[in-house]
């Protein structure tokens, strides 16, 4: 297979005369659409065109007739039939010749949102007038959705950066009368083979030529003969990844998409930091150990030291730290077997839509009867009651906790432990109060029952605090964590153990890569790096409360039975009460260079876990997209039942 560089072009077209051609199927109709240099007898047309658009400002006659002639080499027409439908007016800088700048760009509405915009821009790209452009600007006004989508799109398709920035103040340059309008610079461009349009903009009636992409039946071969039927993401988002970096994956063929999921909050601090990797491959380089076993060793004690120096004693926490494998579930197994070890008891209390692992131990605990019924044998001993919220707030679930408990008849054994998560990431981000997590914990306590905070998923900074409970205001007898504690995505995981419940004998549980050296190295340099400071948190609370506005905006254009924002700090999403929606919104805004997955009972929330670190910019581009999809779902769901 050739390999082509990200930024590379990565398609091909058959030329038909001078002109591009898009077959669309628009109406119901399969439609030609060819694109074109103007000329003086289409300025009248244009005009006409830009009137069904609302939203751009009209030109006169003779502005228009200018464009279509001076400046008819770097400007773009869409036809179909005879009929002007789409239109692109763009020139090159006198200063900058390397930069084409965008001034107006027009489609039809009846040709919306079918890639006439995009095959505009790419056309102007593929003109001899523009063959030392490697860079695209336009001005947008942030209200203008459908333009920053668009222009997002071709950044994404031509494997190009893409930065915003003010360019004309509101108040300044428009006296308070328009809205402040945002440079949205695309580039630089690598022109390292031809300048063609892509596939979708391929003539469907001459022969085509596309040696970008590998046959995706063939790409995906390997995986689908050989790796088992267990997988699951991938079936969502069918591209073979090879590359990241910040916010993004990239697919082997160059395309860039913003990643919501993040591992499903393993990547807090994005796709490889710098600081990390640099701390990784010094370690690496100067021959530091890899495997560990429980060995006393630097890497192991250095992360120790961080750990206690910027988390536990700033917090007053007297935790020991128990490395008990590489996962999550290992974490949750080992917090259960000791909670059981101290008490002498077995019954554990766990939460409907609760997630804890699926090892057999964590898996009793986990509520979803997908997961469960995979064990093929009964699980327990474990009591499930309903977490904050579940019947609605009339109802006071942990009253009904010490109801039971104190009930030496309603057939709930006492328990060794009661493990809840603050925020339920997989059960539907359904988030418990300060109030209830209090009074859970004194239950738990005044019942002679140890508390186990599930921060697997809500910790390291996902709801802004370094743990998801400080907010509460609890001290948790036992911690679990894994997931984003590498800080790198190496498999790593701990459990926090109040000092005087430590009573495990030595080797009494164990873990062969309890010891993964690797990840004590980038968890250290994450402690480091980002909590030694307020900065990240206080970032954090900012764009959670971005995160929440955008969400809460989306979700009131809807009747709120069906559609609601939900979630706490970077753990948010949108409930959208069907799982057939939200897993056809999940596709949607993958096709449009978002991943974002679904979770809940019935997979019915889209869940969004953006990094940490995302810039406002590219958590705003990705809301953007999200809302699209959101939009275009239940658009055609709409029309579809009428």
């Amino acid at each position: 297979m050739e390999m082509r560089s990200r930024n590379e072009f990565a398609w091909r077209i058959w030329m038909v005369g001078d002109r591009e051609a898009l077959s669309l199927r628009s109406g119901g109709r399969l439609a030609r659409v060819t694109f074109r240099e103007p000329t003086d007898n289409h300025a009248a047309d244009v005009r006409d065109l830009i009137a069904l658009c609302p939203q751009l400002d009209r030109n006169s006659l003779y502005c228009e007739l200018l464009l279509c002639t001076d400046f008819a080499d770097t400007c773009v027409l869409a036809e179909r039939a005879g009929e002007v439908v789409g239109w692109l007016a763009t020139y090159r800088r006198p200063s900058e010749p390397s930069t084409l700048f965008i001034w107006q760009i027009a489609v039809h509405p009846e040709l919306r949102n079918i890639g006439v915009g995009k095959g505009l821009i790419i056309s102007a790209l593929n003109r001899r007038s523009c063959e030392s452009v490697t860079h695209v600007e336009a001005t947008v006004t942030l209200s203008n959705r459908a333009s920053k989508l668009l222009f997002a799109g071709v950044a994404r398709d031509l494997r190009a950066p893409i930065r915003q920035a003010v360019r004309f103040d509101r108040d300044i340059h428009f006296k308070g009368q328009h809205e402040s309008e945002y440079t949205i610079a695309i580039g630089p461009i690598v022109r390292s083979i031809s300048t063609d349009l892509p596939s979708q903009y391929q003539n469907k009636e001459a022969t085509m030529i596309d040696r970008s992409k590998p046959d995706h039946e063939e790409e995906l071969a390997i995986f689908n003969n050989l790796e088992s039927e267990v997988r699951s993401y991938a079936r969502s988002y069918p591209v073979v990844f090879a590359t990241a970096r910040g916010a993004q994956l990239f697919a082997r063929d160059g395309t860039a998409y913003l990643d919501f999921l993040m591992g499903c909050s393993s990547l807090n601090y994005g796709h490889n930091p710098p600081e990390l990797k640099s701390a990784l491959a010094d370690y690496i380089a100067s021959d530091g150990i890899t495997h560990g076993l429980d060995l006393y060793n630097e890497a192991k004690g250095s992360f120790l030291r961080e750990l206690d120096e910027t988390i536990l004693r700033p917090r007053q926490l007297d935790y020991v730290v128990q490395f008990p494998g590489p996962t999550g579930a290992n974490a949750v197994e080992a917090a259960l077997k000791l909670a059981r070890k101290i008490t002498g008891r077995s019954n554990i209390i766990a939460f409907t839509n609760g997630f804890h692992g699926l090892s057999l131990g964590a898996l009793s605990c986990t509520g979803s009867r997908f997961h469960r019924a995979a064990a093929g044998q009964l699980l327990g001993p474990v009591t499930r009651l309903p977490y904050d919220g579940y019947f609605g707030s009339s109802v006071d679930t942990a009253d009904y906790l010490d109801h039971l408990l104190s009930d030496p008849s309603s057939g709930v054994d006492a328990p060794a432990a009661v493990i809840v998560e603050t925020v339920q990431g997989e059960g539907g981000l359904n988030v418990a109060g300060t109030e209830w997590l209090q009074k859970v914990a004194a239950i738990a306590r005044r019942h002679g029952a140890l508390l186990i905070v599930d921060d697997i998923q809500a910790g390291v900074g996902r709801t802004d605090a370094f743990f998801s409970f400080e907010r509460s205001g609890l001290r948790p007898d036992i911690v679990t964590m894994a997931k984003s504690i590498s800080g790198y995505g190496l498999p790593m995981a701990v459990v926090l153990i109040d000092r005087l419940l430590d009573v495990w004998q030595p080797g009494e549980h164990t873990g062969t890569f309890r010891g993964n050296c690797h990840a004590f190295v980038t968890a250290r340099a994450a402690l480091e790096h980002f909590w030694r400071t307020d900065s990240l948190a206080a970032s954090v609370k900012e764009k959670a409360n971005l995160l929440k506005s955008r969400l809460e905006q989306i979700a009131r254009k809807y009747d709120p039975s069906r559609v609601s924002a939900k979630g706490r700090g970077m753990m948010r999403g949108i409930d959208l009460k069907s799982g057939e929606i939200a897993s056809r919104v999940v596709g949607t805004a993958f096709q449009r260079g978002l991943i974002v997955e679904a979770a809940g009972p019935k997979d019915e929330v889209v869940k969004c876990l953006p990094p940490l670190v995302i810039g406002e910019d590219q958590l705003n581009q990705g809301l953007d997209i999200l809302e699209d999809a959101i939009d275009s779902v239940i658009a055609k769901r709409t029309i579809a039942a009428v």
